[in-house]
């Protein structure tokens, strides 16, 4: 039982957009509504705003750096932090602040705890050591049990250090009934989107992982030959948003096309959609927008590896097909897209409730409140 006030010290690179940002603020928002202290050390970004909102006290250091010599400065300064804070455990999210963390953290000699958010590549013995502080936490937190799996068998990591916290969305943003006003027929309009016709939804930035040409080949397969492929993310490389586009005009699919960039409401984005596509061509640690579509009702199709297959029951859920395969792609989503409206509706429904039972923000959070209270009571 903890019994007085803690001082939990989270270290990302730097407070910008991405899974890992998101979490630590989720994070700290508990913290703070659990009566405790939240501190965040990075590099200024975009998303101060919102760490601060969620009740995150911040301090500004240059973390999101690789320099080996200013990762070694980095320890000195966060031991500072640490000692001056009364900072009772440290939490990392990311690999070149962590190795700073972790010899302050030692030299302190208070808990530390890594987030392992992603598959990360090793593709040389470099590489490999950069990456193993993500496994030297006292505790390791991991968004699904496949990473958990390469946690262990990466670096010989005893089950016992390593704690599934699975993602989570907010059921009462990510609500169709929540959705209200103009915002659906605003993006309809912006998009081109005929609503009369099947959309396809891929929520994903446009890289190659993410499986965009694999759905431009589905969607040259169809039955339903009059179903809308919308692309919503990051646009990245030109290069690559061109070869997206020359390969929808080599499979006659260009006019059914929409590579729409970044949406700032996502839950209206998804009310456009029958489907929610998740066609990544390597596992997800996770796959957010998986749940994020679930808890609008929508009906999902993933590709059948990774995250994906903790948060689809198969049939029930969500449908899954093989991963990198364009014809079961296809088939799936026309499947998908048969379905009566009413038996569209209830299955939506049954996700919804699936995931506001199991992959909520606020489940997120106690699991991670109590993977600190493990170190601390």
């Amino acid at each position: 039982m903890i019994d007085r006030r803690l001082t939990i010290l989270q270290v990302l690179p730097r407070l910008a957009m991405g899974g890992a940002e998101r979490v630590a603020i989720e994070t700290a928002e508990a913290i703070k509504l659990s009566g405790h202290r939240a501190l965040i050390a990075a590099a200024s970004g975009p998303f101060d705003v919102a760490a601060t909102r969620a009740g995150a006290a911040l301090t500004a250091l240059p973390l999101a750096t690789k320099n080996p010599l200013k990762i070694w400065r980095n320890i000195k300064s966060l031991e500072r932090v640490i000692k001056s804070e009364a900072v009772d455990l440290v939490h990392a999210h990311s690999r070149a602040p962590a190795w700073s963390a972790y010899y302050a953290a030692r030299r302190c000699k208070v808990p530390f705890v890594t987030s392992y958010h992603g598959a990360y590549s090793e593709t040389s013995g470099v590489k490999r050591r950069y990456n193993r502080v993500m496994a030297l936490g006292d505790l390791i937190v991991v968004p699904s049990r496949f990473i958990a799996g390469l946690v262990m068998s990466r670096y010989g990591v005893a089950e016992s250090r390593v704690r599934v916290v699975h993602g989570g969305v907010n059921p009462l943003v990510f609500d169709p009934a929540a959705v209200l006003g103009d915002r659906v027929s605003r993006l309809a309009k912006a998009w081109r989107l005929d609503m009369s016709r099947p959309v396809v939804m891929l929520p994903a930035r446009l890289t190659t992982l993410k499986g965009h040409k694999l759905l431009i080949e589905a969607l040259a397969q169809m039955r339903h030959a009059d179903a809308l492929a919308v692309c919503v993310g990051a646009t990245g490389r030109p290069a690559y948003m061109q070869s997206l586009l020359a390969l929808a005009r080599q499979r006659g699919v260009e006019d059914r096309l929409r590579l729409v960039g970044p949406c700032d409401d996502m839950p209206a984005a998804m009310m456009l959609a029958d489907v929610v596509v998740n066609a990544s061509l390597q596992p997800e640690s996770f796959g957010l927008t998986i749940i994020e579509g679930q808890a609008m009702g929508r009906v999902v199709v993933a590709a059948g590896h990774g995250g994906a297959l903790e948060t689809v029951r198969d049939g029930e859920t969500g449908f899954l097909f093989p991963p990198g395969d364009a014809p079961a792609l296809a088939t799936m989503l026309d499947h998908a897209l048969d379905m009566p409206p009413e038996a569209r509706i209830a299955f939506g429904q049954a996700a919804r409730a699936e995931t506001a039972r199991n992959f909520s923000v606020e489940a997120m959070q106690l699991r991670m409140l109590t993977v600190y209270a493990e170190l601390l009571t």
